[in-house]
């Protein structure tokens, strides 16, 4: 472990099950003052590369998977992320799926469905840049997008109450159990931002032509509603945070640091699924033996 992410740094970000959520009270900085940059990079570059190598693995067992979740506020660096931490792996064996409002084919199903469409292949990383925990983030704060579901007996915002929430949190739950039953290990993180950074964030797209693409007047809106959505990610962590899929809790005022501890977190993952290369019989190699012998009598 290096010395800045220590096994004590891992743990703490780590969401026990059944436990009380207060964002406000959890840091969203580092705490590291005046951090080296070259030195996080590097260390970061070290870890990318030994992610390389166990993708490379896990690409040729064709057994396992990984989904990385990534859950945020807007301008929390989820595409930073998935930049800088993926940025050396085969392309071949990694996609993202970036969920937005559900289409009309989508709507025609449940919630999760979409999203089990896109879950990873056997020997794949598949990333969802925002999840299906939209259905407990957005649509908690804007309960009106439930109605466009067509569920039985939900007729009404007033019917879309606390049990309401409790039942689609344990449909989560059993979801995320049934997909790592069969293959697929999953990582959650959030990134939690400070109001006051993710108001530098934004006034530095607006203000920096480069970034213009990346505003959005539906943000400004959406961060009227801060302390909606920071009480809709409290009882998301506290009632979806499991012994074999837990949350974890991502200083992300700190970019550097919030790649370097997702992408710690990833390798720690990876030593635990232990990929391997998938083992050649004892008449293929006596085949490749003789493919060897072939073709070095050609040169």
């Amino acid at each position: 472990m290096n010395k800045n992410v220590t096994k004590s740094e891992l743990l703490k970000c780590t969401v026990k099950p059944n436990k009380n959520i207060n964002l406000s009270k959890i840091d969203t900085n580092s705490g590291i003052k005046k951090p080296d940059k070259r030195d996080f990079k590097n260390k970061l570059l070290n870890d990318i590369e030994e992610i390389s190598k166990f993708q490379n693995k896990l690409f040729a067992e064709n057994r396992q998977s990984l989904l990385i979740i990534l859950q945020g506020m807007d301008s929390a660096g989820k595409d930073g992320t998935i930049k800088h931490i993926m940025s050396g792996v085969n392309p071949q064996g990694v996609l993202v799926h970036s969920f937005k409002h559900p289409s009309a084919l989508e709507l025609e199903h449940d919630y999760l469905w979409r999203h089990a469409q896109k879950l990873p292949e056997h020997g794949q990383i598949t990333i969802f840049n925002r999840s299906h925990y939209e259905n407990v983030l957005i649509s908690k704060v804007h309960p009106e997008l439930v109605l466009a579901e067509r569920l039985p007996g939900i007729d009404s915002v007033d019917k879309i109450d606390k049990d309401f929430w409790n039942l689609r949190y344990k449909q989560i739950n059993y979801f995320e159990k049934n997909t790592i039953q069969n293959g697929t290990h999953i990582l959650k993180f959030f990134l939690h931002l400070s109001k006051n950074e993710q108001r530098n964030r934004f006034l530095e797209r607006v203000e920096n032509k480069e970034k213009h693409w990346k505003f959005s007047s539906a943000d400004i809106t959406e961060r009227e509603f801060w302390s909606d959505y920071q009480h809709a990610y409290e009882q998301a962590l506290e009632h979806t945070s499991t012994k074999i899929a837990p949350w974890y809790i991502i200083p992300a005022d700190d970019k550097l640091h919030a790649h370097l501890l997702i992408g710690k977190l990833i390798l720690e993952k990876f030593k635990k699924m232990h990929p391997s290369f998938p083992p050649v019989d004892k008449k293929e190699r006596e085949l490749m033996k003789l493919a060897k012998e072939k073709l070095k009598k050609e040169s």
